[in-house]
């Protein structure tokens, strides 16, 4: 491992939102959580009033699924900046940074995997109910994490990437990918 990507070796989600609509014009949300050291699509939760309540239903069962990340990066939705987010971090040890008011390049690798669901999910579906963009999303989200290489992690999927990592060790002897 490059000796300038050890610090993202810690464990770090990276949380946003994205829009969008079903056929019928009704909006819905999704919740997009990335690691920020794999680039894994940690959770896609599609729903249309998600509100921290429902992002922290989200974080703990990522919880129980891969432990706490030590930093959680989002922007400054009330979704994030509310009590129940913050007593979740506080719980949990993790340190939320705060992208600044209209620099979403602080939160770069959310804004980048959130474009892509953009590009080439949510444009090319017309989704006719809620349930149908929950499956289609899912299944996009596993492509994304199972079959896509990316430049940055060496021309491998983010999930590879992931279990290369959590196989080595740093020269400590901690996990390399933080969990």
């Amino acid at each position: 491992m490059a000796p300038h990507t050890r610090f993202l070796t810690v464990p770090a989600w990276s949380l946003d939102f994205i829009h969008d609509q079903l056929s019928n014009g009704e909006k819905f949300r999704a919740l997009t959580i990335v690691d920020v050291f794999s680039r894994e699509a940690l959770a896609i939760e599609v729903g249309q009033r998600l509100r921290g309540e429902h992002v922290v239903e989200v974080l703990n069962r990522l919880v129980r699924q891969r432990g706490a990340p030590k930093y959680l990066f989002a922007d400054n939705g009330a979704e994030f900046t509310g009590h129940l987010v913050d007593l979740w971090a506080y719980h949990h040890g993790a340190r939320i940074d705060f992208s600044r008011p209209g620099k979403p390049t602080d939160i770069a690798f959310i804004e980048t995997f959130n474009g892509s669901l953009r590009d080439e999910c949510l444009n090319v579906h017309w989704f006719e109910t809620l349930a149908e963009a929950r499956r289609l999303i899912e299944a996009w989200r596993v492509d994304y994490n199972e079959s896509r290489p990316h430049m940055a992690l060496g021309n491998i999927p983010p999930g590879e990437y992931a279990s290369r990592a959590a196989g080595s060790t740093d020269p400590e002897g901690s996990n390399a990918a933080g969990n």
